[in-house]
């Protein structure tokens, strides 16, 4: 079984050949988390030739449509990478891009049954606040979820996994076909509030990013922050 260091190497490079293939560019840097049973694609520097005239035009919706798009098409091509590499069963596959500063985001979740007390959050960091404060950004947005899941992966990346937090109306527009439509709009609006509710106050950090996406046919949402290194005393 190949180390974790060299599975991480393996998918980055396969990450970024699938990305040039398909985009006509692919990112300058690719940073792999793996954290059974998620794992998180991080990418800079990632805008295709295309895509820079389409966004000098304002065209960022058509822009974020096409890339969805694609990687829908892509989704069990790259399932069947990531097995193949790692032995890594994804049973659920999510994106979000923050165009602005030219990231992207992959997020995986591992068929593997995990318990939320088995990630350790460091001793200064109050987690059930931190929950709190997801919980209040999204009764905002939508409605109180569930129940809230929240998992430190790594000293740079905290992924929140949120259940029941469709309302009515947002189903209706599901069961309709307007999911990509729903999410172009849901994604600036829940970016805000969550970034309003100020966490890093909780987390002692910067936030560096945040990314979105759902599991509309599970009612599941999943948050992923990117934060700053924690400051040498």
């Amino acid at each position: 079984m190949a180390s974790e260091k060299t599975v991480q190497s393996e998918i980055g490079g396969y990450i970024s050949t699938l990305l040039r293939d398909h985009f006509g560019k692919g990112p300058t840097s690719v940073y792999v988390t793996i954290r059974k049973p998620f794992i998180v694609i991080h990418f800079r520097g990632f805008i295709a030739p295309m895509e820079a005239v389409l966004l000098k035009q304002k065209e960022w919706k058509r822009v974020l449509e096409t890339r969805d798009l694609l990687i829908n098409e892509l989704e069990e091509d790259i399932k069947q990478n990531l097995w193949r590499i790692g032995q890594l069963d994804i049973s659920e596959f999510h994106a979000d891009w923050n165009l602005e500063l030219e990231t992207g985001l992959l997020i995986g979740v591992i068929d593997e049954k995990v318990q939320e007390n088995d990630f350790e959050w460091p001793a200064e960091i109050d987690r059930d606040t931190f929950e709190e404060k997801i919980e209040s950004a999204s009764e905002r947005a939508e409605k109180t979820p569930s129940s809230i899941e929240s998992y430190w992966l790594n000293d740079r990346t905290i992924l929140v996994k949120r259940y029941g937090i469709l309302v009515g109306i947002e189903k209706a527009l599901i069961s309709e076909g307007y999911s990509e439509i729903l999410k172009l709009a849901k994604r600036p609006l829940e970016r805000h509030l969550i970034l309003e509710s100020h966490p890093e106050k909780i987390l002692k950090r910067n936030i560096k990013e945040v990314f979105l996406d759902w599991n509309f046919q599970d009612d599941i949402g999943y948050i992923v922050f990117l934060l700053e290194p924690p400051k040498k005393q």
